[in-house]
């Protein structure tokens, strides 16, 4: 099918249903015919990217490479993955299919860089603020950026895998502090850099969309114009 977008999700199941149905709500659709094709892998198995990078755990590239083929196999045109933390691995994925992949912080940072904004607060796993995903990127364009201290992440992990074991409103607690210390520290913006942050902080989202930069959100962004120009909606 021309435009099929494949996600290679399962990092987890929660930020690929996030996924999705920011994919339903964003693109404007009068019909079941006119909503973004999408093929979805959801397959749960791949190692745990944060023990991988930094407490020498397995590898989730093996698995990442085997499941993006199976989608391109499928017929996926483009693919994007709902996870930051395994874009560490995102060029070894781009040599292993054949097939363009959208980068989550790519798409995140020109959000970023659209807001004209100068200070911007990062919530994200240890081990996208250890390879330094977002942070380069942040300080190439000559912004600041502002980051929890070493306990204040800890909470912030604490809250990430609380969602994952299905405890959203302790989960939402944790997190909601964590954004207000980064505010409270001269963040004028913060980007929600780990893909269940948005859903962890999705009521607080909600109310106030201008001080977050969600990278789901700002990924299926990308894969609807993608698609928009593959089918020949837009130039």
């Amino acid at each position: 099918m021309k435009g099929l977008i494949g996600v290679l999700g399962g990092m987890g199941p929660a930020a690929t249903v996030d996924l999705f149905n920011k994919f339903v709500t964003f693109n404007h659709a009068n019909k079941d015919q006119e909503h973004i094709p999408l093929i979805i892998s959801s397959i749960p198995d791949i190692p745990d990217r944060t023990e991988a990078l930094l407490n020498h755990g397995v590898s989730p590239l093996p698995l990442m490479e085997d499941y993006l083929q199976r989608l391109e196999v499928a017929g996926a045109e483009c693919i994007v993955i709902p996870c930051n933390t395994a874009h560490f691995w995102f060029d070894e994925l781009k040599k292993s299919c054949h097939v363009e992949i959208l980068s989550i912080i790519e798409a995140t940072m020109n959000e970023v860089i659209s807001t004209q904004k100068n200070k911007i607060g990062l919530l994200a796993t240890d081990a996208t603020m250890h390879m330094g995903l977002y942070q380069q990127s942040i300080e190439d364009q000559g912004l600041i950026c502002i980051k929890p201290d070493n306990e204040n992440q800890k909470m912030i992990m604490k809250s990430i895998y609380l969602l994952k074991s299905g405890e959203f409103s302790l989960a939402e607690d944790i997190m909601k502090k964590q954004a207000d210390i980064l505010f409270s520290n001269g963040a004028e913006i913060i980007v929600l850099g780990c893909t269940e942050v948005p859903v962890i902080l999705s009521n607080e989202v909600k109310s106030h969309p201008d001080k977050y930069i969600d990278s789901t959100g700002a990924l299926v962004r990308a894969g609807i114009n993608w698609y928009k120009k593959r089918i020949g909606k837009i130039n």
